[in-house]
């Protein structure tokens, strides 16, 4: 069953309002220096910058196996495209499956920064 094309445009068109207005109003939490984190609770015995930045390794670290599995994806979907012998249906199967996953590598790349704009604000 294929989508029709008003249907992906209003969804990405919904998609990019959407992160737009998240940017922006992050944006201007972050110009105001708004608090809007809150106090850091203290977590006892270990030092609370050590643990900030440990979590924060962590993320980034999956962040990076994600990207990595992501091009891997990219690389099979590759291979069945140059496979599938001039069949439509499998080449248009791999050209949903690299668009999909391109659009997951630039969700993954926004977390990234996300987290990193993050850690620099606590």
């Amino acid at each position: 069953m294929k989508f029709p094309t008003h249907f992906m445009r209003n969804f990405l068109q919904n998609l990019s309002l959407r992160t737009s207005t998240a940017i922006v109003t992050f944006g201007y939490a972050i110009q105001a220096k708004a608090d809007i984190f809150g106090d850091i609770p203290d977590i006892g015995g270990a030092d609370s910058a050590d643990v900030r930045t440990s979590i924060t390794d962590i993320l980034k670290e999956i962040l990076t196996y994600m990207a990595l599995v992501a091009v891997i994806f990219i690389v099979i979907a590759g291979i069945r495209l140059v496979v599938s012998q001039g069949e439509d249906a499998e080449k248009d199967k791999a050209k949903k499956t690299i668009t999909y996953v391109i659009i997951g590598l630039i969700v993954i790349l926004f977390a990234r920064a996300i987290v990193s704009i993050v850690a620099n604000l606590v």
